[in-house]
């Protein structure tokens, strides 16, 4: 039976609230695959106004669209630029779309690197490798961060030994004793935990980097 959006909305809610606890308890990405690919597929189906295939296992796609578009849906956890997606190129001619997506594991949001047609995807991939497969890099769709350098802070908190900047993007840094933080959470964490700050929302799912750091920020300019 197909589900209707209301029903892909809510089980791709909890499917990142069992994706982000799993993180929470220490299970790397590379052991939830299988989870981030339903996580793929929901949200493609979301995205398109489609459902999912009516097959298990269903040839070359995941996701067929609205408009009726067969869709291969490709999920990854990598952050950065490394790595690459493959696809079976003897499945390609049963797809007329393809969308990969990052699951970021930093914002827990969804992220699109590509969304094309299967013909503008093949233009992207590389030579076959040693198991047959086609590939796409993954550098080569991963758009470079902007420099923060050429950001501006909007907001600006100091606590103790921390400064926390919310950037005009929304991205939060932490800078301990002068030194930018290569990951925000365990510090934004850390003072949540000595102010007393619930780091759960409304809903008892976590705050995301961006919603704890804005959080925290108001905190700490209220408190002076």
């Amino acid at each position: 039976m197909a589900l209707t959006q209301m029903q892909i909305i809510q089980s791709l809610g909890d499917a990142m609230a069992w994706f982000e606890r799993e993180l929470q308890w220490g299970v790397p990405p590379t052991e939830l695959r299988h989870l981030i690919g339903r996580i793929g597929e929901l949200y493609s189906a979301l995205i398109t106004n489609g459902q999912m295939a009516t097959s298990v296992n269903q040839r070359g796609y995941d996701v067929v669209s609205a408009d009726g578009e067969r869709v291969s849906v490709k999920t990854t956890a990598v952050m950065g630029g490394g790595g690459h997606i493959s696809f079976n190129p003897s499945t390609l001619d049963e797809v007329d779309r393809v969308i990969i997506l990052r699951v970021n594991t930093e914002e827990m949001q969804i992220e699109t690197l590509l969304d094309a047609s299967v013909s503008d995807a093949r233009e992207r991939m590389g030579v076959k490798n040693t198991q047959g497969k086609c590939t796409i890099s993954l550098a080569a769709l991963v758009r470079p961060p902007k420099s923060t350098s050429e950001l501006k802070a909007v907001r600006v908190a100091v606590y103790g030994v921390r400064e926390i900047r919310e950037l005009e993007s929304g991205t939060i840094e932490v800078y301990l004793n002068g030194e930018l933080q290569p990951s925000s959470k365990p510090e934004l964490r850390k003072i949540a935990a000595e102010l007393n700050i619930n780091i759960l929302n409304g809903s008892g799912n976590p705050y995301n980097t961006r919603q704890l750091g804005s959080v925290i920020i108001s905190a700490i300019e209220n408190a002076y």
